[in-house]
């Protein structure tokens, strides 16, 4: 079991260390043993996985990962953390520390030059994603990883309401359609503000995303994405509107079809599914870029 570690050994490792937690990169360290136990059991790791964790902080989950996979390529953008974490980190020979900008790297090629690999293995994703840039980071792991198999991710509550939300709500959006495109996507505990140190002012989710073993067909991935952007773009606008300005085709031509794919012309956008989006891409005579 993970102990929670206690303020004043985080105050004492920072203070040796002059360290001060930066706003700005969302420094917000999970000190609560109970979470901590949790994302670890729901990892479910064995020795025979690599483990990416993006923000490792002063490494209290970092360690446990460790204990529980092959390795771990563990990626902060602040350097001001080496000191502490090789400290933390020095029992452990099958972690590797790199200091960058998860978003101006390629994951995979890093974690093949980490541990020397021939070619990169499927890979789990383990990370308390910084606020202001949750959405970003979800998008480049969806996207840009191909190889990675399931993440664990801890992030603002109100992101994850919008990830998990359903067609008709105001949080259901392109977040919501872009990550179920990719990948199924589960609720695995809520956080509370009171868990981290520094407090920070809004409470946390943790959802487990798992991609798609198949995915979804799309006749042209490039149409689609353009289709999901504009329309919440639009979002006020009907989908009868949308389509006809997208596809430059005639209105009542458009209101036959989508009345005759079961799409009420006078739809909003989030009133549609992912199926939904996905037909009208396919079929749909749409410009692209």
């Amino acid at each position: 079991m993970i102990q929670a570690v206690s303020l004043s050994q985080i105050r004492d490792l920072m203070r040796r260390y002059e360290f001060f937690p930066r706003k700005r990169w969302g420094q917000n360290f999970l000190i609560d043993g109970n979470i901590l136990n949790k994302i670890i059991a729901s990892c479910d790791l064995n020795r025979d996985n690599y483990v990416v964790e993006i923000g490792p902080g002063l490494g209290t989950l970092t360690t446990e990962l460790a204990e529980n996979s092959k390795g771990v390529l563990a990626i902060d953008i602040d350097r001001d953390l080496q000191l502490m974490l090789q400290e933390v980190l020095s029992g452990y020979n099958n972690v590797q520390l790199l200091f960058a900008n998860i978003l101006d790297i390629n994951l995979e090629e890093e974690l093949i030059k980490a541990f020397a690999l021939p070619t990169i293995q499927p890979y789990q994703v383990c990370a308390n994603i910084p606020y202001n840039i949750t959405t970003p980071i979800i998008f480049y792991l969806l996207e840009k990883c191909p190889h990675l198999q399931s993440a664990i991710l801890m992030m603002q509550k109100e992101v994850a309401q919008r990830i998990m939300a359903s067609p008709g709500g105001k949080d259901y959006g392109l977040l919501t359609l872009t990550t179920s495109y990719y990948a199924n996507c589960e609720l695995l505990m809520n956080v509370s503000r009171n868990c981290f140190y520094p407090r920070p002012e809004v409470d946390s989710a943790v959802l487990r995303i798992t991609r798609r073993q198949e995915r979804i067909k799309v006749n042209n991935e490039n149409v689609f994405k353009k289709l999901l952007r504009i329309s919440f773009q639009k979002r006020r606008k009907t989908i009868l509107n949308i389509c006809t300005e997208f596809s430059g085709q005639d209105k009542n031509q458009i209101q036959g079809w989508l009345q005759h794919w079961g799409i009420s012309p006078q739809a909003r956008p989030e009133n549609l599914s992912l199926d939904d989006f996905v037909l009208l891409a396919n079929n749909l005579p749409l410009q692209e870029d």
